[in-house]
């Protein structure tokens, strides 16, 4: 027996990317992403997976994370050994993503297994408290 997976509605066109297949890939627009990835908040945890495979980890991988960006950049190395056809996409590409407030980039982490980047970083909680702020009487500030 089989079962439906149901995801959000991406409008009209949003599985297009997906349905155009060979040998109908030259219409893809060229700067078309070849890394597909996934974002979401479990457990206070901000994490991105990204599928990579057929890279090494150690040495084409690269995760930076400043302010409230984080780049993943890879780089897939063709070797070519004699005529062939390949529909592999080789060379240096990166996917960037805005990180929600209260990330720790001290505390980021990232794995690799199986062709897939799993990053995540803490969410620091948000402070949910109410503060009343009393109001006085006669104090403005006077201008300089």
């Amino acid at each position: 027996m089989s079962t439906t997976t149901h995801r959000g509605y991406r409008g009209p066109f949003g599985d297009m990317a997906e349905w155009m297949e060979a040998p109908w890939t030259v219409l893809r627009p060229v700067t078309a992403n070849p890394m597909r990835a996934e974002d979401f908040v479990a457990d206070g945890r901000y994490v991105v997976r990204a599928e990579l495979p057929g890279v090494d980890p150690e040495s084409d991988i690269e995760v930076t994370a400043s302010g409230r960006n984080l780049t993943i950049r890879a780089e897939r190395r063709e070797e070519k050994d004699g005529k062939h056809r390949s529909e592999f996409r080789y060379g240096t590409f990166s996917r960037s993503f805005t990180l929600p407030d209260g990330a720790d980039l001290g505390q980021i982490d990232a794995t690799y297994d199986n062709g897939i980047l799993e990053i995540t970083i803490p969410l620091a909680e948000k402070d949910k408290a109410v503060r009343k702020v009393p109001v006085r009487l006669n104090q403005h500030i006077r201008p300089s």
